[in-house]
Parts: C-alpha cells; sequence; structure tokens
C-alpha cells in the first residue's frame, strides 16, 4: 500500500482533525464529517504515517454491517483543548 503523507493529504488531516478529540467515533460518523468515503484505508494511511489509532468492535448494525469505531490514542496528559 502506498500511504499519503499526513502533512500534504487534505484527506487525511481530516480525519486527523476528527480523531483527536480522543473520543471514540463510528466508522458512519466519520465518514459523514470527513466526506470519507474508505474511511478504514483512511485508518490505514494514519497509521502508516505513525499516528496510533485505537479500534473496537461495536456490534452489528440494524442492516446487519459490521460496526466499528476509531479514535487517536492521545499520549498520557494530552489534552484536546
Amino acid at each position: 500500500m502506498h500511504a499519503a503523507r499526513l502533512e500534504t493529504s487534505p484527506r487525511l488531516k481530516s480525519v486527523m482533525a476528527a480523531l483527536w478529540d480522543g473520543e471514540w467515533h463510528s466508522t458512519m460518523e466519520l465518514a459523514m464529517r470527513t466526506g470519507g468515503c474508505a474511511i478504514h484505508s483512511d485508518i490505514a494511511e494514519l497509521r502508516a504515517n505513525g499516528i496510533e489509532i485505537e479500534s473496537r468492535y461495536e456490534g452489528v448494525s440494524a442492516n446487519g454491517r459490521r460496526v466499528y469505531a476509531y479514535r487517536a490514542a492521545l499520549p498520557q496528559g494530552t489534552t484536546c483543548d
């Protein structure tokens, strides 16, 4: 996989900005907030750029799709204010 560079990618910057609050965000929420259509790929690219992203399985949606959530793993003592 060829990952875009966070420093030069508006797409990755948008996803990172949404994750930076340290809260959990579903794939659908991130897609709606950023206009992205392949959030899982954006997460993989952020990880390839050295950003630690936590993920967790949320369950199954009403339409039978698996739901995942993501958040940036902020360094100890970091605040998003």
